[in-house]
């Protein structure tokens, strides 16, 4: 590939990053994932100066790989695992159990043990029966309850799946305490992909409001865990992960400033902008000589880590060898006979009309939720290859 495509991403105008240098300096067999340690760290640095005193437990969902995680300990990052297998990537890549949160509120008894026989004291928790396993298999933990949040204005609301309603909050407080579990305090997660720091509002009155009540119940809540929703670069650009993370702060210190502790869970907007993925038109067709729109089919899709094009919720920019031909819409789909594999088609995109099999594409901000969603080869596809510089 030559350095016209990575060259057009950074749009001419700046240094190619080191990631997609790499990519238009070297080709690959199929869809790989190029991920930039150090822009890792410097994203990492810009939360850390915004975010203040919160203490940054990464998402380890978002991109697991081992060497990311690595740099995250050598920086001095905490951890937000979903059951044994991320406890065990953090712990293998020299966290401490003391470092690492189970914030998952749907876990597994045996993970509950596990997770409290390896020192971790921390367990989020949304529901009665959540709370009884936890007292058997973890007894005396730290527990943090997720509450539901409306009002949600993040490009992918998470209110539905996790969390307890409001007015159930005090009851499960009281219950978590009557198990002899010390309830530390409240969680919520914003939404993923909030792209303005003032979308936070509406969440964080709701948040607040559960918080005041519960410590007039007489909960002794001392930590804040205002989760993740920071957001990354796609098609729009998003404002600078410190400037963001220090505005967010702001509203949090003018509601929470009694609480002890802060606690954030970046994943998306740590990793994404750290990667990007090099692939290849397979086929350009129309499947009528009269359609508007072109097919264009890449090597990789929906299955192999691109996932979060469901319903088109991300829109991952796209460039091309091509990009300084003449541009028009095309329907955009992965490669498997899976007719779900369409990522872009309510919204045709704007590729080159000149582009053909063989052509050569770079997908930008795929640090974040690509390789964890690649399936183990469906339909006879490989996984995404990564690699980590």
């Amino acid at each position: 590939m030559n350095a016209n495509v990575a060259g057009q991403a950074a749009r001419a105008t700046k240094p190619l990053s080191r990631h997609l240098a790499y990519i238009a300096q070297n080709r690959f067999a199929r869809p790989t994932l190029v991920v930039d340690l150090d822009a890792v760290a410097a994203q990492y640095r810009a939360l850390e100066a915004g975010l203040g005193r919160a203490r940054i437990h990464y998402a380890v969902k978002a991109n697991p790989e081992a060497a990311i995680l690595k740099r995250l300990v050598a920086l001095g990052a905490h951890f937000d695992a979903a059951g044994r297998a991320e406890i065990d990537m953090c712990l293998a890549a020299g966290a401490t159990a003391a470092q690492i949160s189970f914030g998952n509120t749907i876990k597994r008894p045996a993970d509950i043990a596990y997770a409290h026989a390896c020192g971790i004291t921390h367990f989020a928790f949304d529901a009665s029966e959540e709370l009884e396993k936890i007292a058997t298999h973890a007894p005396g933990a730290e527990v943090c309850l997720r509450i539901i949040v409306e009002n949600c204005e993040a490009d992918w609301p998470l209110s539905r799946k996790f969390g307890c309603a409001p007015e159930d909050a005090l009851r499960l407080m009281d219950q978590a305490r009557g198990l002899g579990l010390v309830v530390n305090g409240l969680s919520f997660h914003v939404g993923s992909q909030t792209r303005e720091p003032d979308m936070w509002v509406p969440v964080l009155d709701q948040a607040a409001a559960i918080w005041r009540q519960a410590r007039e119940a007489g909960h002794a809540l001392r930590l804040v865990n205002i989760g993740g929703g920071f957001p990354a670069s796609y098609d729009q650009q998003m404002q600078g992960a410190e400037a963001y993370a220090r505005e967010v702060m702001k509203q949090v210190e003018a509601r929470f400033g009694e609480a002890a502790e802060i606690m954030a869970e970046p994943g998306r907007g740590l990793v994404a902008e750290a990667g990007a993925i090099a692939a290849e038109v397979l086929l350009v067709s129309k499947k009528h000589e009269n359609d508007l729109h072109r097919w264009v089919y890449l090597d990789v899709g929906k299955f192999s880590g691109l996932a979060e094009t469901m319903d088109e919720a991300i829109r991952y920019r796209i460039t091309t060898d091509r990009d300084h031909e003449a541009k028009g819409p095309c329907v955009v789909a992965g490669p498997s006979c899976d007719s779900v594999d369409v990522l872009y088609e309510k919204q045709p995109y704007q590729l080159p009309t000149g582009l053909k099999a063989g052509d050569r594409v770079v997908i930008h901000s795929c640090g974040a939720y690509t390789s964890t969603y690649a399936s183990i080869g469906f339909n006879g596809f490989p996984p995404l290859d990564v690699i980590v510089i």
